[in-house]
């Protein structure tokens, strides 16, 4: 695996997932609309906001797995699955292209969860809070399952 002072990091989205109300599993749904400035469509966590898409590795669920649990993409809460990058170690302001013109930039990672939800309830613990990473939609489209995603270095000026 690349490390992030290199110019692109190339991974690919496992898994799109919504859910209509907050505080709930997402189901995976293999594809949707990113809309610009807002958020994934019909997600209850859309909204004009600094988190309008959440992001998990696959790699970081396998750890909870690998301890047991059976689990399923989106019983997180986490909007879009990756595999192939590090995105706990993405810096914030760091823009993401996904598949053929989606632009994100992560605002976030990581989370305080105030409540215990239906997430931490079924899982028995909730690893958004330490390795989900959140961003804001800068450029919307058709995301879906197999996309490739390109890391761009940090505050990269766009030029869609």
């Amino acid at each position: 695996m690349k490390n992030i002072s290199d110019e692109t990091i190339m991974g690919k989205v496992v898994a799109v997932c919504i859910s209509e109300k907050k505080g709930i599993q997402k189901r995976d749904v293999g594809a949707r609309k990113l809309i610009e400035h807002f958020g994934m469509e019909g997600d209850a966590h859309a909204g004009k906001w600094h988190r309008q898409v959440s992001l998990l590795a696959r790699e970081s669920a396998d750890i909870m797995r690998g301890k047991g649990l059976n689990i399923k993409d989106g019983d997180f809460g986490e909007n879009i699955v990756t595999e192939g990058i590090e995105l706990k170690s993405l810096p914030i302001g760091t823009v993401l292209k996904i598949g053929d013109g989606i632009f994100i930039r992560v605002t976030q990672i990581g989370k305080q969860c105030h409540d215990r939800c239906a997430i931490y309830y079924k899982a028995g613990d909730c690893i958004m809070p330490r390795e989900g990473i959140f961003a804001e939609i800068l450029t919307g489209g058709t995301i879906k399952v197999g996309d490739e995603i390109a890391i761009l270095e940090r505050d990269t000026a766009l030029q869609v």
